[in-house]
């Protein structure tokens, strides 16, 4: 068993956290009454570091497949986090999810200038038509970040940052124009208020958070992938 000083401890400032204790409890359970972070703690066995160390290292991000997982030749310590990574993987597959690994060494700069930035080390929300919501666990590397919905502001409701918006666009501030906002996704992009307090999802815990989308019974979760330090290895994510 994990030790529990091991095990995350949700933020004592936000109650929008439910900590579970198994994989069926993470999947069954339901957001509602301000929760919209739901997490399953786990202090893993293995060294995930080695596995990072047999994989690609190009600037970017590279997709593992089960393949070139099986393909690395790892020491006994690093068999079993492979093995958890695959087990992982085939629990969201059994609900008819379709995660991804990522190996991520870097993020491409944007090419152009945005009024809002859009890459996923900005504040954000995940964005659905339909009932949905994400699933995430960093292994290795700096962990994803979590905000209060209360300590964020959304980027399009800043006058400044608006008006920049319609100038790029060219029109009135009208249905069209919230179109346009959500065609670019600069509606889903956020800045913490002064004096915010994030917190930190931690490594090897399973997360499951709310989306935006149409009736849902919570705000979606605020969070964002950590900047990018030099000199600092490649991360290791699980995302669907």
């Amino acid at each position: 068993m994990p030790e529990p000083s091991r095990l995350f401890v949700p933020p004592p400032h936000y109650g929008g956290i439910r900590v579970v204790g198994s994989f069926a409890e993470l999947a069954a359970a339901t957001f509602g009454a301000g929760v919209n972070a739901l997490c399953w703690p786990r202090a893993l066995r293995g060294d995930f570091a080695e596995v990072v160390s047999r994989l690609p290292r190009e600037r970017g991000i590279a997709s593992i497949d089960d393949a070139t997982l099986a393909a690395l030749e790892l020491s006994p310590a690093g068999q079993v986090a492979r093995d958890f990574l695959l087990e992982d993987q085939e629990r969201l597959r059994g609900l008819e999810l379709d995660p991804v690994l990522d190996c991520i060494n870097g993020y491409a700069p944007s090419t152009r200038e945005e009024a809002i930035p859009t890459h996923v080390q900005s504040w954000h929300v995940d964005s659905a038509t339909v009932e949905a919501d994400t699933w995430l666990c960093t292994y290795v590397g700096a962990s994803t970040e979590g905000l209060r919905n209360e300590d964020g502001q959304r980027r399009v409701d800043v006058a400044e940052t608006r008006a920049a918006l319609l100038e790029g666009y060219g029109g009135a501030d009208d249905g069209d124009f919230l179109e346009y906002l959500a065609d670019h996704c600069y509606d889903l992009h956020y800045q913490a208020r002064p004096g915010a307090q994030p917190w930190s999802f931690g490594l090897g815990n399973l997360w499951r958070i709310a989306c935006e989308y149409p009736n849902s019974p919570v705000l979606p979760c605020l969070h964002r992938a950590p900047a990018t330090v030099a000199g600092q290895g490649p991360r290791l994510l699980l995302l669907s």
